[in-house]
């Protein structure tokens, strides 16, 4: 089985900066991390490597420095590591974001089971991994709490979809997206660091692509664009009531009535 885990490389910090005439969020070069919903999602790969020697690819799509964040999953076991990188994709939305990473994969070879993670930390939409599914044609499911079972042809996992944990079989190859705490990340290893050096990453451009129509990619793909970004409006007022509990209830209540909220 080959397996191929989508990560991303997000600002390591919740203080992150925006441009003000694009509304795009400004990467810093430095102080980044990899997506914490990702880590899941290669331990996962990673135990099903663990167990049977499914070779373990890792792709992701961003800029030069995202680099660091495919030599951190191969020394934490990863065999293959793909870095998207190109100025036509900068600026894209979720569905330019899908369809890219969507070319990549292709462009990486076939493989049998692609997992992502929940979502991101910095755009959290949660949309980009069922998109990709549906750019590639093949099945996928979204919150998977655990893997029951797999062979050579199906995967049968367990969701949790709305208030209910449901049991699906999906036929290879598919899209997993996997929620938080299905298992426990481990960490890069320091020995493997040291014996693969410095690591070999497979960098994918526009060029490398089968589609050149650069409509389709970075911001001229974007149907959705920010328009405006500010912070939300602060409403500190307010009016404190003292009194006994049934003088306050009475108070509450005439309030409620009086707004019409009963």
């Amino acid at each position: 089985m080959n397996i191929l885990v989508c990560v991303k490389q997000v600002p390591g910090s919740s203080a992150v900066k925006v441009d003000d005439k694009t509304g795009l969020l400004i990467r810093p070069k430095k102080g980044n991390k990899l997506n914490p919903y990702d880590l899941f999602a290669l331990q996962a790969a990673l135990d099903i490597k663990d167990c049977d020697g499914s070779p373990v690819s890792v792709l992701t799509m961003g800029p030069p420095q995202a680099m660091e964040a495919i030599s951190e999953c191969l020394w934490m076991g990863c065999d293959e590591g793909f870095l998207i990188t190109d100025r036509v994709f900068g600026g894209a939305d979720v569905l330019a974001t899908s369809y890219t990473i969507s070319q990549g994969i292709r462009k990486a070879g076939a493989q049998d089971l692609i997992l992502c993670g929940k979502q991101t930390t910095d755009g959290d939409t949660a949309q980009v991994g069922a998109e990709v599914a549906e750019h590639l044609g093949i099945p996928h499911l979204s919150n998977v709490i655990s893997i029951v079972r797999r062979d050579e042809s199906s995967v049968t996992v367990k969701a949790l979809q709305e208030n209910l944990i449901v049991t699906e079989t999906l036929e290879l190859p598919c899209l997993l997206c996997l929620d938080a705490d299905i298992n426990t990340p481990r960490l890069p290893s320091y020995k493997r660091m040291k014996e693969m050096g410095e690591a070999k990453v497979k960098v994918l451009t526009f060029a490398d692509f089968e589609d050149q129509d650069k409509s389709h990619y970075g911001l001229k793909g974007s149907p959705t664009q920010v328009q405006k970004v500010f912070p939300p409006e602060k409403n500190d007022n307010r009016v404190l009531y003292k009194g006994a509990d049934d003088k306050l209830a009475a108070k509450l209540s005439s309030i409620l009535k009086e707004r019409k909220f009963i």
